[in-house]
């Protein structure tokens, strides 16, 4: 099939290429447009060569390796304190292939910032931050072109990344400490933060791929989710539709059946597709399904509280490890922390066997997330 690619216009690659030089505090902001263009090698590059912290959409997750120095993490409904931090007090964001579509599923870009957007969508420009100046194409060859300018201005030499990667550290060291309490959990019922925490130790995260799910789920895993390798989470926002998580994974099982896919979702979102795990029996799609079920949507009970006393409204019940082995796959209930990793370890060797797992952890009504400067 013919396609057409397009650049951006050289009069404009040159122009980038000064602001972003001579910004004291850039920041890259990268979004999905990096991976339908695959210009993950590019991304890095420039970043590096800026010395300048990267953040990523929901969408974007995974675009840029989250172990990196330079990496502040993946912004949604929840993000890092360091995230929040260096967006706050940028004087330049560089969105690359993101909408800057303003969202609650999404971080929120300060009035008052100076805005450079690279876009492939001229509909986009200035639609709801102003845009001083912008490239629009194919993501990677505006970055190709972008780099060719910097590396000339740079003499092929990047800054020094040691001061910036040192207050990212130091930022996230004190955002680790508040959270830990909680992805270290020992309480019952689980903490969802420990369930998430376990898992990401007990699989190896470059071999599997993941994704949440509406709700709780999604505001809960995707800040403390490190994605190292592209395409390796499956993020998405902007929508709420419940149990959405179930057919990503299975259709990332189906195109990279070598590697361990993974969705993490809660008991409203198995209410709406959980008997497609009948499916994955039936195809023989091996995936690991984790299931937070703490017996409520625990996110709505600040705003239902007259319906939930009248009606139950937020109640949700069921013994959804027993469906899972009546539908033919693999399934645990785990309710103490010393259980929690040796039964991901049993749940990954059954997806070996091709059998599809559903580990149902009981957790607490758990209604913090990491959402900073928003009530």
């Amino acid at each position: 099939m013919l396609t057409t690619r397009s650049a951006p216009d050289p009069v404009d690659v040159p122009k980038v290429a000064e602001a972003l030089l001579n910004a004291r505090r850039l920041v890259l902001y990268a979004g999905q447009g990096v991976h339908y263009a695959r210009a993950w090698k590019q991304l890095r590059e420039l970043a590096e060569l800026l010395a300048a912290p990267v953040t990523t959409t929901l969408a974007g997750k995974s675009a840029f390796p989250e172990n990196h120095p330079l990496s502040l993490g993946s912004g949604g409904a929840s993000f890092s304190r360091q995230a929040y931090h260096f967006i706050e007090h940028a004087d330049l964001i560089f969105g690359v292939g993101v909408s800057f579509t303003a969202t609650p599923f999404g971080l929120t870009m300060p009035k008052g910032k100076r805005y450079i957007h690279a876009t492939w969508d001229a509909a986009e420009l200035n639609k709801n931050v102003p845009t001083e100046l912008a490239l629009l194409g194919d993501i990677d060859l505006s970055l190709d072109a972008l780099l060719v300018e910097v590396k000339e201005r740079l003499k092929g030499r990047a800054r020094d990344a040691v001061p910036v990667a040192k207050e990212i550290k130091a930022l996230r060291d004190e955002w680790m400490a508040e959270w830990l309490p909680l992805l270290e959990s020992e309480e019952t019922p689980l903490s969802p933060y420990r369930v998430i925490r376990d898992l990401m130790r007990t699989v190896s995260v470059p071999d599997s791929v993941a994704t949440h799910d509406s709700g709780s789920p999604r505001n809960q895993i995707t800040p403390f989710w490190e994605s190292v390798e592209p395409l390796s989470y499956i993020g998405w926002g902007k929508s709420t539709q419940l149990g959405y998580g179930m057919g990503l994974i299975m259709g990332a099982k189906l195109a990279r059946p070598e590697k361990l896919c993974i969705n993490v979702w809660g008991d409203a979102a198995i209410g709406h597709t959980g008997m497609d795990f009948e499916t994955c029996v039936r195809y023989g799609i091996p995936i690991l399904s984790i299931l937070l079920n703490n017996f409520s949507m625990a996110a709505e009970l600040g705003v239902m509280p007259s319906s939930t006393e009248k009606f139950r409204a937020t109640d949700i019940s069921g013994n959804y490890a027993d469906v899972a082995r009546a539908l033919g796959g693999y399934a645990e209930r785990i309710s103490a922390p010393a259980d929690i990793v040796p039964a991901i370890k049993r749940g990954i060797d059954k997806t070996r066997d091709g059998v599809p797992v559903l580990l149902e952890f009981i957790t607490r009504k758990e209604t913090r997330s990491s959402s900073y400067g928003r009530s």
